[in-house]
């Protein structure tokens, strides 16, 4: 399982490469810079999911659903749980025995094992379905090993591959699923220090068009990171 900005160079090591779940791989993206800044300690995620993470049928249900209360009618739901337009649902795949989602427990799973996190790093997460068509959203809290300082955390997401800084309040500038849909790199901003865990925690907010990373564009990241290190001619089949 790969998001190459992070862990790429285990595409030497396996002939079978995974893309991961894509809030993880977006979410990622801001924590992998931050981590590496500052250690982190504990990972606490909400996430705030377009109708297209359901695909084609989910982005259907929820236009013909909302052109239907706007008509004044009621809306079906045959993909989500409840219906969806004017609506929030804390509700994506099946429920677990520990009370969290499948969706959520991936964020967790996923998480560590492509940041190389031991097994019980903890990471806990709420996965929200909303009325948007595409960019999946995400409000992160962290805790840190070291005392965290906001412009270094500012300046090191600025730098990262794949990311692009949004973090102007004076002028309203900060990620949404608006701006992010159709955009590469994932968006992050609101970056301030944590009331919580105080000089030792942050809190942002990530958006990302979840169709490209953690999809489309993140396989196509993956074949590119082999074919730069020679792990596509080390996986060609040998003819007899």
């Amino acid at each position: 399982m790969v998001v190459p900005e992070i862990n790429g160079q285990e595409t030497k090591k396996s002939k079978l490469i995974a893309n991961p779940n894509c809030t993880t791989a977006i979410g990622l993206m801001a924590l992998w810079p931050l981590h590496k800044l500052f250690g982190l300690k504990k990972i606490i995620m909400s996430t705030y999911q377009a109708a297209s993470g359901a695909g084609q049928p989910g982005m259907d249900e929820l236009k013909e659903g909302t052109k239907a209360v706007l008509e004044g009618g009621t809306a079906k739901n045959e993909i989500f749980a409840h219906p969806l337009p004017f609506n929030v649902i804390p509700h994506i795949d099946k429920f677990q025995e520990n009370g969290y989602t499948k969706e959520e427990m991936k964020v967790t799973w996923e998480s560590r094992k492509i940041c190389g996190l031991d097994d019980d790093f903890p990471i806990s997460c709420t996965a929200v379905r909303i009325p948007t068509i595409r960019a999946h959203s995400e409000a992160i809290i962290v805790e840190t090993e070291k005392p965290v300082d906001v412009a270094a955390a500012r300046k090191a997401l600025a730098e990262a591959p794949g990311v692009k800084l949004l973090d102007n309040t004076e002028k309203n500038e900060y990620p949404m699923p608006m701006t992010a849909t159709g955009q590469y790199d994932v968006e992050v901003g609101r970056v301030r220090k944590s009331l919580i865990f105080g000089d030792h925690g942050l809190e942002f907010f990530v958006c990302g068009d979840q169709l490209l990373r953690g999809a489309a564009l993140n396989a196509v990241l993956v074949a590119e990171e082999m074919a730069s290190n020679g792990s596509l001619e080390a996986k060609k089949p040998v003819e007899a």
